[in-house]
């Protein structure tokens, strides 16, 4: 079990507004917990951590994060186990992955120790905001962004350190329909891609919104020089089974290193299943489609774990999939990870964060 070792200051709300949450209907992201953790930093250092009511913030016009882009911040899932503590799901992970974003957008480290009070306190703090229903967790968004406030290009002197919450529901997307993307780019070799930094996601809106208009979900893209080879779907890594092995395109600096990627990696390698990372050009994908060896697709991320996907279009050609049985791949490495995470299985890899509540 984890304890912390020093108390944060807390500013609780008078009046709690769990009672105006539909615990049935937990839209992603509609509901947000009573509280967050702030933490400033300024002249070189973190600041002490607080945990005061979720609100409103106060910043200038000119703070630097809303001109020049310096806003990054991670997703992941608090799960009610069966003895009814709390499981933070690959905490570590996450703070590797902050880590990396965090150096690469030019701001400052977050120690683990800080990292982890932050995001342990407010879930003590809120820990009836933690569902227990069949495939609900409580969201974690940690978000750091610059605040000093001046028109100039430069790196910015000042940030804020954030963990907000949301109670979400059991994630039932129906199966993708992808559409390969050969013109507009997510990112490049060299760029932000690994990084979960605000700005990927605002630029690949309008590509999305091209393919939506088709009638497809989601872009596949592919690599921004030739437009040859798979990297990922909008919000998901992407994997595929093609004669019996598991592919999976190899991580480069245009690919979020996803941590449910190297979770489902890591399970369908000990179920015995081959496992290949490396460059998948579109052509193989679609060679593939042509013989029928090409068996499931599937996206892989925080929100669903893995999500089927039912058609892939390339090159103004639909190719579909059979839909996921119990007996696919994809499924039984979902449920090896959900038991994992509940408390059913074991934790053999240390993966599981327990706060004892």
């Amino acid at each position: 079990m984890q304890t912390l070792e020093t108390s944060v200051k807390v500013n609780r709300i008078p009046v709690s507004r769990i009672s105006e949450v539909d615990f049935s209907n937990l839209e992603f992201g509609k509901y947000m917990a009573d509280h967050m953790t702030v933490v400033d930093y300024e002249n070189g250092a973190w600041g002490n951590p607080e945990i005061i009511p979720y609100g409103d913030l106060l910043l200038s016009p000119a703070t630097m994060a809303l001109h020049y882009g310096q806003t990054i911040f991670e997703g992941m899932k608090a799960f009610r186990m069966k003895d009814g503590n709390i499981n933070v799901f690959r905490l570590k992970k996450h703070h590797e992955r902050i880590q990396r974003t965090l150096d690469r957008m030019c701001m400052p480290s977050i120690p683990e120790d800080l990292f982890y009070q932050c995001i342990q306190s407010v879930i003590e703090v809120d820990k009836k905001w933690v569902p227990s229903g069949d495939g609900e967790a409580l969201y974690i968004r940690p978000l750091v962004f610059a605040t000093e406030a001046r028109i100039k290009v430069k790196i910015s002197e000042q940030y804020k350190f954030l963990v907000m919450n949301s109670p979400v529901g059991a994630y039932l997307s129906k199966p993708f329909r992808l559409k390969v993307e050969d013109f507009y780019a997510r990112t490049a070799e060299g760029g932000t891609g690994f990084a979960k930094c605000a700005g990927n996601y605002g630029g690949a809106y309008y590509p999305t919104k091209i393919a939506n208009e088709q009638g497809y979900d989601q872009v596949l893209w592919t690599d921004s020089k030739e437009h040859k080879y798979i990297d990922e779907v909008g919000m998901m890594n992407v994997m595929f089974v093609i004669n019996g092995v598991l592919v999976t395109p190899k991580l480069n600096t245009a690919i979020l290193d996803g941590v449910t990627r190297d979770s489902i990696l890591t399970l369908i390698k000990e179920m015995g299943v081959p496992v290949e990372e490396r460059k998948i050009s579109v052509h193989e994908i679609e060679e593939a489609f042509k013989k029928g060896t090409i068996t499931e697709a599937f996206g892989t991320g925080t929100a669903a774990v893995v999500s089927p996907i039912e058609l892939i279009n390339i090159s103004r050609i639909d190719y579909k999939l059979a839909l996921p049985n119990a007996n696919s791949l994809q499924l039984k490495a979902k449920k090896r990870l959900n038991d994992m995470r509940l408390g059913l299985a074991e934790d053999v890899y240390g993966w599981n964060y327990v706060i004892k509540v």
